[in-house]
């Protein structure tokens, strides 16, 4: 046991398993295909991953990409939009990491966020309005994977549980 007042764990992200041992294919420690700009394979042109199961270093950049959601939904876009070019023949679509800023939960009350761009520079926030973002953001995502109607049915059964649930969970 170790003293503290607050305790942080975190266990990263690791690539699924079966990843590593795919033949020919390199891959790092956490089991990430390595690849290049346009989603590739660094071995095999015609294997494309992205998100958690890819590890792409932007040129000129020492590090990979972090495995979070906002590289995820970009690279999906990115992988979509070439596998259409490459069905029709054309080249395909590099990927350009645009780090759009990061939200974080703090409780169901608060949150901490902050937002990169040309128009705000590096605007950092928190409290209520941090939380107003990350719970909208959280819901255009649900809306992008569930749709219109099961979105709205979990946010529905969020606000019954909310009102019938404990305050606090304990894990």
């Amino acid at each position: 046991m170790i003293p503290a007042d607050l305790k942080v764990w975190s266990a990263g992200v690791k690539a699924p398993e079966f990843l590593a041992h795919l033949d020919g294919l390199e891959v790092n420690r956490i089991n990430q295909i390595v690849v290049n700009e346009y989603l590739q394979s660094s071995i095999d042109s015609d294997v494309f991953a992205f998100g958690d199961c890819a590890q792409f270093i932007p040129p000129g950049s020492d590090s990979p990409v972090p495995p979070r959601a906002q590289v995820a939904s970009q690279q999906a876009t990115v992988l979509a939009k070439s596998l259409i070019q490459m069905v029709n023949g054309k080249p395909l679509v590099q990927f350009i990491f645009k780090d759009k800023g990061s939200l974080i939960s703090l409780s169901k009350h608060s949150s901490v966020g902050q937002i990169m761009g040309n128009l705000s520079g590096d605007f950092t926030f928190e409290g209520k309005l941090a939380r107003l973002f990350y719970v909208t953001l959280y819901r255009l995502h649900q809306f992008a994977i569930h749709g219109y109607w099961k979105t709205a049915l979990l946010i529905i059964r969020d606000v019954i549980n909310r009102r019938t649930g404990p305050t606090m969970k304990l894990h």
